[in-house]
């Protein structure tokens, strides 16, 4: 089994578990680690005492929010740059992965992680929120209401306007009102395979593993 792992080097970011290390985004994929399984604890046996029920087993996460795979990536991912494939990934659910300890962007496809960019995101005055949100707007010619900024190819999270979208400024020494800002060329690709009601998860340094579910920390 492999674990998603990234992490971030002297000005760059590291992606740990799918998700990232700050800095300027260097990230170092895929380590191998043994997935062991857990020891069944057997309880002794208590007299006198009517037998426990049994316990309620929790019903197994949906098949398209299993990591099946993660993008090899080479070399060092630099503000920038990013990394595509779909070939032979099957069609399923969208999830969209972003932590800002990595500073790195995920996007996964039925399982299987079809691309991953470096990205800028909000300065400590106005911060990208944590959490789990669902794309509410695509607009691929969006222009901020607030900053008259163009934001290409928008996916909006929050009411308040944060959202991820394409930036010309990629680079770590930038930073966004809350916004994800990732390459316009990318920023395409994921609108193209988006929907409404798609899932958007904003994490902390949240560590995913081949296999484990993707989901908030």
């Amino acid at each position: 089994m492999r674990a998603i792992a990234f992490a971030v080097l002297a000005g760059s970011a590291v992606l740990i578990g799918g998700l990232a290390l700050s800095g300027s985004p260097v990230t170092v994929r895929a380590a191998e680690a043994p997935i062991r399984a857990a020891k069944a604890q057997v309880a002794a046996p208590v007299r006198a005492l009517p037998p426990k029920p049994a316990p309620v087993v929790a019903a197994a996460p949906a098949d398209g929010y299993v990591v099946k795979r993660v993008l090899d990536v080479p070399e060092p991912l630099r503000h920038g740059a990013y990394y595509w494939d779909t070939e032979g990934v099957p069609e399923g659910p969208i999830v969209i992965t972003v932590d800002l300890v990595a500073q790195t962007l995920s996007i996964f496809r039925a399982g299987y992680e079809i691309g991953t960019a470096a990205v800028i995101y909000g300065a400590d005055e106005k911060p990208t929120p944590l959490g789990v949100f669902t794309i509410t707007q695509k607009d691929a010619h969006h222009v901020s209401n607030l900053y008259g900024a163009p934001m290409p190819y928008m996916l909006r999270l929050t009411n308040d306007g944060v959202s991820i979208h394409g930036s010309a400024l990629m680079d770590g020494k930038y930073a966004t009102h809350g916004c994800v800002g990732v390459p316009t060329a990318f920023a395409k690709l994921i609108f193209g395979q988006v929907k409404l009601g798609d899932r958007v998860i904003v994490t902390s340094g949240e560590m995913l593993e081949r296999g484990g579910r993707i989901t908030a920390a």
